[in-house]
């Protein structure tokens, strides 16, 4: 219903603690913005995996008495997940956990597998039997045929035959794995609470539990930890870094250090660029709640206008709210913003959002900020037009769907019926990205530039991929 695009999912996990359950509810509670249709936590006590999951949100799951009783253990890894269009099932909560010939195992996994369909394919052919549709469970398969000895390379000969993005968390009787893939398309970070070793997708997730925040995994490094503590590895072939940047513009929260950056830093400092980039005379910006806050304080500053809260947000709307009736369909955008007339009528607006996927909540964003009495608005994007589909865990339209991919910047305007619109520039966005880093990354931007770092199957018709 809100034009936005979406990514898959969050991961946590914990190895060494008493409380590794309930320190996993809490760290999905954090990652909650990363994935809001189903969560599971998978807990170990040293001799055998417990498990509980549920579609909906952490609290909603977990509320009932007795959950983490039954999840006993020093050990816990845990899964927040947005799903694709036909994946919002139960079958396909994470983690997904299987016993097989070395024991129990269970993985979470943020990403996706550009290679998923063609090496589960030739998985069922030689008889193996899906019970999901994840990409996540081709992995499990592939360990379990592996002809490895050892946890750690039945793991590395696995993922040497998947390709794309992934940041996986596992989890035996006796260890936790995490992996990130070499190109290092998703965050995750490694932090430590009371001796005990600490995974998660973002940083925040670590301030809540009051865990110390170490660093980062690197592209395509393993790190595997038990009862004797933790071992990095790197068993994959050294390749290109290319972490995604729409982390920085929209998935992340603010309060999270991603890929070395502070991510409100980051965001702060498009709005910068992008009011030296399109300036306008106005008398007050504002802002499209909450992604696009940051960029707006920034654009604000520069421009040295007054920032307002023009346009409030009922937090009380999820991204999974349903219209009971078509005839009300209409009402979508505005159960979840209301313009604040006082502040804007008879003003010229500045409006920042973060990005504009197919055009139809913004255009109705600026209808209601028109309506409220505003004398000019001229819409800012705090990003470059998003003209192509992501394959990398991001839940992207077609291209023919989006906007920027078949109109030009002037006709979007006239779409969305503002009075001026202006783009981020590429050139802007990793200006930005790169100032507060320590060193040059090449991050993936395929979604503004159609520049894909992995290789996938071309695909018929230009539909998007099968997320799973």
């Amino acid at each position: 219903m809100f034009d936005k695009l979406h990514e898959e999912c969050g991961v946590f996990g914990i190895f060494g603690h008493p409380e590794a359950a309930n320190l996993s509810y809490l760290g999905l509670y954090a990652l909650q913005h990363r994935g809001q249709e189903s969560c599971g936590i998978v807990a170990s006590d040293g001799y055998r995996l417990s498990t509980h999951l549920g579609m909906g949100l952490v609290s909603d799951v977990f509320k009932k008495d007795g959950i983490f009783a039954a999840l006993p253990g020093h050990a816990s890894i845990g899964h927040v997940r947005y799903s694709t269009a036909g994946g919002n099932d139960l079958k396909n909560c994470q983690p997904i956990v299987v016993d097989y010939s070395r024991g129990s195992i269970a993985v979470a996994h943020n990403g996706n597998l550009v290679n998923a369909q063609e090496l589960r394919n030739k998985l069922e052919r030689s008889g193996s039997i899906f019970s999901t549709t994840a990409d996540t469970e081709t992995i499990i398969h592939l360990i379990a045929r592996a002809q490895s000895d050892s946890l750690v390379d039945r793991i590395c000969e696995s993922l040497h035959q998947v390709k794309g993005a992934y940041s996986l968390v596992f989890l035996t009787e006796t260890r936790m794995v995490a992996v990130r893939d070499p190109n290092g398309f998703r965050p995750l970070s490694l932090g430590k609470l009371d001796g005990a070793y600490v995974v998660a997708s973002e940083s925040c997730a670590f301030d809540l539990i009051e865990a110390e925040f170490i660093r980062e995994l690197e592209p395509g490094e393993m790190i595997v930890v038990n009862n004797e503590g933790m071992q990095s590895f790197f068993p994959f072939k050294e390749t290109r870094n290319t972490p995604c940047v729409f982390e920085f513009i929209y998935f992340a929260r603010p309060d999270s250090r991603i890929f070395g950056r502070m991510v409100y830093t980051v965001r702060k400092e498009f709005g910068r660029r992008l009011a030296r980039e399109y300036p306008v005379d106005a008398d007050i910006v504002i802002a499209v709640p909450d992604s696009g806050v940051p960029a707006a304080m920034g654009y604000a500053e520069q421009a040295g206008l007054p920032l307002e809260l023009g346009l409030i947000r009922n937090h009380y709307v999820g991204r999974t709210f349903i219209e009971p009736q078509q005839s009300i369909r209409h009402f979508g955008v505005k159960l979840k913003l209301n313009p604040v007339r006082e502040i804007i009528a008879g003003k010229r607006v500045i409006v920042v959002d973060d990005s504009i996927v197919r055009g139809t909540t913004s255009r109705k964003i600026v209808k209601m900020i028109r309506n409220a009495g505003a004398k000019e608005i001229h819409v800012r994007i705090s990003s470059p037009p998003t003209s192509f589909p992501c394959f990398y865990g991001i839940d992207t339209p077609s291209r023919k769907e989006l906007i920027s991919a078949s109109h030009s910047i002037e006709e979007i305007n006239r779409y969305v019926t503002s009075d001026t619109i202006g783009y981020l520039s590429r050139e802007g966005m990793h200006a930005a990205v790169q100032q507060f880093g320590d060193g040059k990354v090449d991050f993936c931007d395929a979604c503004f530039s159609g520049e894909y770092p992995v290789k996938f199957p071309r695909l018929k018709s230009d539909k998007q991929m099968g997320l799973f």
